[in-house]
């Protein structure tokens, strides 16, 4: 899938990348400015935290996300402050590229042609084609040849082109390594769906065989809830999955049934609950409309607590909803649950836990949710399934007959 911006001429579009390299070293010098060294060096540690290094490679990401990406604590970026106080200021067309920095694409490409010192690279991630340059002139693409692989960050060189620019360093791969890469890329949309947010089809695909799985749950087992205890819970999602699977294949040819029971994940694998669940008395199982799959530890509980307030003289009750309403990784959605399964009692629950006998859930509890989870209210709702293109799709299936 091409992307579709109406480009603009290209003798601009060239000069604007010859001039990227300049620009972007002096973004880089300011987000390294003693202004910013504390908020940088954090992000730093973070990144040495997480991986138990800190390479080259790491340094140039982190500092590249910091610059164009990371939030300061007035909500703007630094390539924002950057492009407001340089002196002497930017001319217009300079300061939209420097702006248009923020909406970065991150990916796993594979390349697909090399022409004019670009490359035009295909996004297993998001599906898409991109045609990309280099702020460190055509030299950096020359080592790229079709059918390999890179993985990278890119930015538009312009909102209105369809010219893009490498941000940061790139990794390339060869095209032998494209099965494996492919288990890297559908891992990378399992845990951040976002990546798909350009492809608009890709976004409707996913919502379309979201609301698919739930009816098939609630069709199953009659509600879109269930409580039980960890080890009920996994034969109810087995049930669940082999459901999926058995309607799913029936659809199919006996040779193309074959190929995908084998190709797809097992059914242990996607009746697993997150570790941290496994020790709970009970987990609660919600295929949500928005959400998708959800688990919940102590949900129960919180069920009793709303059904009977007078549970909240146990001050274990009030401080496991406490804990809900403040983890971050806990969606509005969960809190939502439980005022609608029992809306009668909503307000004298928050009465005691807020301390505040004038809350009204009807009211009040929308903005409660806003200011506790605030992060969930900063960007469009993504479907929990993420589709795969074409591709990619291709490469898991290499991928799962290499390893048989």
């Amino acid at each position: 899938m091409e992307q579709s911006d109406s480009p603009a001429p290209l003798p601009q579009v060239d000069r604007l990348v010859t001039r990227s390299g300049d620009l972007k070293s002096e973004l880089v010098a300011f987000a390294q400015s003693p202004r910013f060294a504390r908020r940088l060096d954090a992000r730093l540690d973070e990144a040495a935290d997480r991986l138990g290094f800190l390479d080259e490679e790491t340094v140039i990401r982190t500092i590249d996300h910091f610059a164009l990406q990371h939030r300061l604590a007035d909500g703007s970026t630094v390539v924002e402050r950057f492009v407001a106080r340089r002196r002497p200021p930017l001319p217009e067309d300079e300061r939209a590229m420097l702006l248009g920095w923020r909406d970065v694409v991150e990916g796993i490409f594979e390349v697909q042609s090399l022409d004019r010192g670009a490359a035009t690279l295909h996004n297993l991630l998001d599906d898409l084609v991109y045609r990309v340059h280099s702020n460190l002139g055509r030299r950096a693409l020359r080592k790229l040849r079709k059918g390999m692989f890179v993985a990278c960050r890119i930015v538009p060189v312009r909102p209105d082109t369809d010219a893009w620019l490498v941000s940061g360093n790139f990794t390339t791969y060869p095209s032998g390594d494209g099965a494996e890469l492919a288990q890297t890329a559908a891992r990378a949309l399992t845990t951040s769906p976002q990546l798909l947010r350009r492809n608009s089809e890709m976004l409707r695909k996913g919502w379309e065989m979201q609301a698919e799985a739930r009816a098939d749950f609630i069709e199953l087992f009659g509600t879109d809830l269930l409580i039980l205890p960890p080890g009920e819970a996994r034969i109810r999602l087995r049930e669940y999955h082999r459901h999926r699977q058995d309607k799913a294949l029936a659809e199919l040819a006996t040779e193309a049934a074959a190929e995908a029971r084998n190709s797809g994940p097992s059914l242990d694998e996607l009746s697993s609950l997150p570790e941290d669940l496994l020790e709970a008395d009970a987990v609660a199982v919600i295929c949500d409309e928005t959400e998708g799959m959800c688990y919940y530890a102590d949900f129960g509980r919180l069920d009793a607590l709303f059904a009977d307030p007078a549970l909240a003289r146990d001050r274990a009750h009030l401080t496991r909803l406490r804990e809900y309403l403040n983890d971050d990784s806990v969606p509005p959605m969960a809190i939502r649950r439980l005022v609608q399964r029992h809306p009668e009692n909503a307000d004298a629950v928050f009465r005691t836990l807020l301390r505040k006998p004038a809350f009204a859930w009807e009211r009040d509890g929308e903005e409660l949710l806003r200011l506790r989870k605030k992060s969930h209210y900063d960007h469009e709702p993504l479907p929990g399934i993420t589709p795969v293109g074409t591709r990619l799709a291709q490469l898991l299936r290499a991928q799962k007959r290499n390893e048989r």
